[in-house]
């Protein structure tokens, strides 16, 4: 077994979810004809100006403060100079010495160990465009409706020594931005992507090893495979008796390997200076407290309410929490019926359930939080047989119809005609003298099978408390 310890850096790059790009008036929406959200600001035009978007900058704002960073109370911006495809005017408004955010900390838990990661800092740049290759043509095509979308970057201390670790970490940074409300974190589509430098040394060396950097890894799975890959092969070169190169490395889905991309640039590379269009900024102290005003209830906050004022138990609060989407769903519904415990055990139980075979996603559901809320309510006040749940939510995912209107077509009203659950009641004593016997023997788990047979022969039209005192009735003789 190798003696090498890996020590993991990540960079995280987030867009955020501003209408318009940074420095321009140009839509930051995803996707659109490719070339198409392009103006000569963010095109690089000779002789455009840049104008600094202001909910950008509240948004970084936001972003130090649920990491708890440091907020530089001046800042200011740089030009990152390179010549590459997707940057057509050959360099990037960035910021090097002075960035917005400082210093912060965010805790996960990983293995089932509780760990604090450092933050070096955050800050604020424009993304560049999107390269299309072409292999059939062997050509390459550039899309730049990505340039000048407003994006962060925040770079971490070396303090992760495990993919497990990057992983909780990743998933702990998209959950607080969509809940602070700055990015919507969809990897799938590049508004979160993930570079990590990774490198091996024995576990007593005093010195970290040459560092490779793994480039734009968009998804969790990707990040997982990329590390356990860079560790195996790094760990091949060492004890080889070779020398790790420091470089840029390309991960691949297909083959699951990472390749060399280019020799690893430092800061002087890119001839960083002050840009000289955009004046700095000057933080004030009000300005500070109202933009942390602003900030919404994050989940920790959201958990322990849920504790607290529901008594929802704390590991179905976390599962509640741990997808802003279902989270809010939630928050929706309890608005619209106000028995949380009652709502969380749906959620929990059918609606995920649901979800996680791929019968319906938060991004397209047909129904509303208060069409859930409803069959919540129907159930708990006998207005249906909570044993047709199953039935008439499955008809809400398909149709997109309200609980009244499945149940009014398929005939799933709770009736008050007791005469019809005697007479279903009295055929099945009839039809099963063993049984009654068992059960006037003394044999109560018999009881179970009458109960099963009645609601399967009245489907839902009575209430199971209605059917066991007729049974019960009955059964007695």
């Amino acid at each position: 077994m190798s003696n090498l310890y890996p020590t993991i850096g990540l960079e995280i790059h987030a867009e955020l979810l501003t209408k318009s790009k940074v420095f321009c008036t140009c839509s930051a929406e995803f996707g659109g004809e490719p070339n198409s959200r392009c103006c000569p600001v963010c095109s690089g035009m000779p002789g455009t100006l840049p104008v600094l978007n202001h909910t950008a900058v509240e948004y970084i704002i936001r972003a130090g403060y649920v990491t708890n960073c440091e907020i530089s109370r001046f800042t200011k911006w740089d030009r990152k100079n390179y010549f590459y495809p997707d940057l057509p005017k050959a360099y990037q408004i960035s910021q090097m010495p002075r960035p917005v955010c400082l210093n912060g900390w965010v805790d996960i838990v990983a293995n089932g160990q509780e760990k604090r990661i450092r933050v070096n800092r955050i800050h604020l740049e424009e993304d560049a465009g999107k390269l299309v290759h072409d292999e059939a043509t062997r050509s390459s095509l550039a899309d730049y409706n990505r340039c000048g979308i407003p994006l962060i970057e925040m770079v971490t201390e070396p303090d992760f020594h495990s993919a497990e670790e990057v992983i909780a970490y990743v998933e702990k940074i998209k959950l607080l931005y969509k809940y602070a409300g700055i990015c919507d974190c969809k990897m799938e589509q590049g508004s979160l992507r993930c570079d990590v430098n990774i490198s091996l040394a024995p576990k007593d060396s005093k010195e970290l090893g040459t560092r490779a950097e793994l480039k734009n890894l968009n998804s969790t799975k990707a990040i997982a495979r990329a590390i356990e890959y860079e560790i195996y092969r790094q760990t091949e070169i060492i004890e080889s008796g070779q020398k790790v190169l420091q470089e840029t490395r390309r991960f691949s889905d297909s083959t699951g390997e990472t390749t060399a991309l280019r020799s690893k640039e430092d800061a002087h590379d890119y001839r960083y200076f002050p840009d000289p269009d955009i004046p700095p900024i000057i933080f004030t102290e009000e300005e500070l407290a109202e933009i942390k005003a602003k900030l919404p209830e994050m989940p920790e906050q959201r958990k322990a309410r849920y504790m607290s004022e529901y008594g929802i138990a704390e590991t179905d609060a976390d599962n509640i929490i741990n997808d802003k989407d279902i989270c809010d769903f939630f928050e929706d519904a309890i608005k619209v019926y106000n028995k949380p415990k009652a709502v969380a055990n749906f959620i929990l139980g059918e609606f995920m359930r649901r979800i996680n075979l791929g019968e319906m996603s938060m991004d397209s559901l047909k129904f509303t939080a208060k069409d859930l809320a409803r069959l919540i309510e129907l159930g708990d006040t006998d207005k249906i047989n909570k044993n047709n749940y199953k039935t008439i939510f499955v008809e809400m995912i398909g149709t997109g119809k309200t609980p009244d209107e499945v149940c009014d077509e398929l005939d799933l009203w709770v009736k008050d005609d007791t005469s019809a659950v005697e007479a279903v009641i009295d055929k099945l004593i009839a039809d099963n003298p063993k049984p009654v016997e068992q059960y006037r023997a003394g044999e109560q788990k018999v009881f179970g099978f009458f109960m099963g047979q009645a609601n399967k022969a009245l489907k839902g039209q009575a209430t199971p408390n209605t059917i066991k005192a007729i049974l019960e009735q009955k059964l007695k003789g």
